[in-house]
């Protein structure tokens, strides 16, 4: 049975694997702090439970998760313009919160599958990336389409997911993979047709927990050691930082004034261009 622990975040457990489903179907599971908030409260329930020994993460209507709500946060740089001055270290330190958020779910010593469907873009990749495994549905897409403007993947899981060569033809170019092509780039476990993403999912997850506690845990820290050595904090530092950066260029400060006065039409000519994220040309 689904219950809600928190006001964003659904949690049900049973046969080993505790689900977790992001609950603003209205706005995509677009990302606020109540949000991030809210899962890091479903996670340590997860811990807590002793039978749990993996966790499935979803969302729930038609996107896995749309990034950040960017009417949010164009609000919060209208607040901050207030004062004339931008305090890049300030800005950091907001931003690093959001990113120690992402990296409960790396961290995590339950191994975390996410399961993608819809749109699974901007912030809402750092949820997926930061999480173990990923099962996607063929049709979903997943993309950074603030790379365009207004941001940058302050958690930089691209780089160390998918290499240089793939992580730059989608970092400069904002564009999207579906599920099928994102299986074949390695940064996916599987695709499944639509209908059928949340029964493979859950079967992943329940064949993770099949494993004892303890073994996950161990093998978890191998894999995720192996990254860090390669300078994972130190590029989430710069990321966060370019993040920043990126939101308060002349053309990242228009495109919050614009999404102020009407989001949907700030979005549609960053992405029309492109054809994509919904603005595909008729």
């Amino acid at each position: 049975m689904l219950a809600p622990v928190t006001s964003t975040v659904l949690y049900e457990s049973g046969e080993g694997v505790a689900t977790l489903t992001l609950n603003r179907p209205d706005r995509l599971n677009t990302i606020v702090p109540e949000l991030l908030d809210d899962l890091g409260a479903a996670l340590e329930q997860a811990w807590g439970e002793p039978e749990v020994r993996a966790i499935r993460l979803r969302g729930a209507g038609r996107a896995f998760c749309a990034g950040y709500d960017i009417g949010w946060g164009a609000a919060v740089m209208e607040a901050e313009g207030e004062s004339g001055v931008w305090d890049p270290i300030a800005d950091y330190s907001f931003m690093s919160r959001y990113v120690e958020a992402y990296m409960r779910l790396w961290r995590s010593p339950k191994p975390v599958i996410a399961q993608v469907h819809g749109f699974c873009v901007g912030g809402g990749t750092d949820l997926a990336l930061c999480s173990d495994l990923i099962v996607c549905a063929e049709d979903c897409r997943i993309g950074y389409p603030p790379a365009r403007v207004w941001g940058s993947p302050t958690t930089a899981m691209w780089i160390y997911r998918l290499g240089l060569e793939r992580a730059k033809r989608l970092l400069l170019t904002g564009d999207a993979l579906d599920g099928r092509r994102a299986v074949e780039w390695g940064l996916a476990s599987e695709a499944a047709p639509a209908g059928d993403v949340d029964a493979a999912a859950l079967a992943l997850a329940r064949r993770v927990a099949l494993l004892p506690a303890n073994q996950l845990h161990m093998m978890k820290l191998l894999v995720n050691q192996a990254y860090e050595q390669m300078g994972l904090n130190v590029t989430q530092v710069i990321g966060t930082l370019l993040d920043g950066a990126a939101r308060h260029t002349p053309e990242g400060t228009d495109f919050s004034r614009r999404a102020m006065q009407d989001v949907g039409r700030a979005v549609a000519d960053r992405d029309g261009p492109f054809g994509d994220y919904g603005q595909e040309r008729r």
